[in-house]
């Protein structure tokens, strides 16, 4: 492929929502140009970052990779608008995600303790309710859906927002919220703007939600995570109402569409992998291999970025301070001196140490909770469900940042669970 026809194919929308092109490409680079400097009209360059050991030598490294400077592909001319706008930033929040060094420490400490095991175990009633809440949803549905559709968006939506305490009756608007704020690129996807302005209202929208729901907690506390983050101190002071924002926006948002993408992505997988469904099937105890197998597989967030903090050498390549790496996750769990037969999906591989999280001080807070709302998901599914097939086309997200299935039609037959 041309030069400059293989960088715009790394920046394409179009690209991650084709997996067998996806793969071809990021094969090539991991084979011949593992660290590539990308250049492609409308976007800053970049060096594209495909294999496992060099995304854990950044990620490892926070002193001199950081995040703030440029999380995620945004065009350059959106770019300038947002930097116009906050005077000098191209992140027009501060987000968990965006933070460095103390920052960053100080406001994830805020919430770990809660997204840690001991304290999720008070989940699991809720999680294995809601589970079979879905279950009995499809069984209604009279053995035919759309399972990203009717499935995959609004059980992990439920799940974010039950922790949160949203209540039902506004998962709908979350949902609005939530789509309008990654800016999909896909026209196929159903939400009434889309680009920066869509992204600047939602946002406008979840700080108007979530402040009066943070003013309420305030005033009558609970035991939901909404409490945790309005009663919060940083560095000994009570949490500013911008940060208590934007701490809500990135749980209420970064926990969804992933998890919604592995749920449909995992379903697909073992219906394209029948003996794999078989074996599960059989031996129970391998769901939560089966788990992280479908993370490796689907790996929803397709990149993020460093920016060197000073001049480095990777892999033989020359990174000037400032310059920006793509680190590309799905690239990296396909990684053939990473993981034998990588393009095979195995529900009992072991090891499995995928990057579906991420690695380092950035690893994802919510890891636990994912596995948790999945293994209560699957286990309700394959206790119940005889016969499972597609029914047409499953089709993909045209999206660089976080991508999933928008379509996954299936035909299937169930038996009521026995109490």
């Amino acid at each position: 492929m041309p030069t400059r026809k293989l960088d715009d194919a790394i920046v394409n929308p179009i690209t991650y929502a084709t997996p067998g092109t996806y793969d071809e490409i990021f094969s090539t680079l991991r084979r011949e140009e593992p660290v590539r400097w990308t250049e492609s009209e409308g976007y800053r360059p970049f060096w594209t970052v495909s294999k496992y050991n060099d995304i854990i030598e950044i990620e490892r490294q926070n002193d001199k990779f950081l995040n703030e400077p440029r999380l995620n592909l945004v065009p350059l001319a959106e770019e300038e608008t947002i930097k116009a706008r906050t005077g000098g930033s191209v992140n027009p929040i501060s987000l968990l995600v965006n933070m460095d060094g103390s920052g960053h420490r100080m406001h994830r400490s805020l919430t770990q303790a809660w997204f840690m095991p001991p304290s999720l175990r008070k989940l699991e009633n809720g999680l294995a309710l809601l589970a079979k809440e879905f279950a009995d949803r499809m069984e209604q549905m009279g053995g035919e859906c759309d399972f990203a559709r009717d499935v995959g968006v609004w059980y992990p939506l439920r799940v974010i927002m039950m922790i949160l305490g949203v209540p039902r009756e506004d998962d709908q608007k979350m949902l609005k919220l939530s789509q309008m704020l990654l800016g999909s690129s896909d026209s196929e996807m159903s939400v009434e703007k889309a680009g920066l302005e869509a992204r600047t209202q939602a946002i406008q929208g979840f700080f108007q939600y979530f402040g009066a729901l943070a003013a309420e907690r305030r005033k009558n506390p609970t035991d939901d995570l909404a409490t945790v983050i309005a009663n919060a101190h940083i560095d000994g002071q009570p949490i500013d109402n911008l940060a208590a924002m934007s701490y809500y926006l990135i749980i209420a948002t970064a926990g969804h569409d992933t998890t919604s993408g592995t749920v449909a992505g995992g379903l697909l997988a073992l219906m394209q992998n029948p003996t794999e469904l078989s074996k599960l099937r059989a031996n129970p105890d391998l769901l939560p291999g089966a788990v992280e197998e479908m993370l490796r597989w689907v790996s929803p967030v397709k990149h993020f970025f460093r920016t060197a903090n000073e001049d480095y050498t990777l892999r033989g390549k020359e990174i000037k301070a400032g310059q920006s790496l793509m680190m590309c996750y799905p690239s990296a769990n396909r990684d053939e001196e990473i993981f034998q037969d990588p393009f095979t999906f195995k529900v009992d591989r072991t090891p499995n140490r995928h990057l579906a999280f991420g690695h380092g001080a950035h690893l994802c807070l919510g890891l636990h909770l994912a596995r948790m709302e999945m293994k209560a998901l699957y286990r309700e599914l394959l206790s119940r469900i005889d016969r499972l097939d597609l029914s047409g086309e499953p089709a993909w997200i045209a999206a660089s940042l976080v991508s999933g299935l928008k379509r996954l039609p299936i035909r299937y037959t169930m038996h009521k669970r026995v109490a």
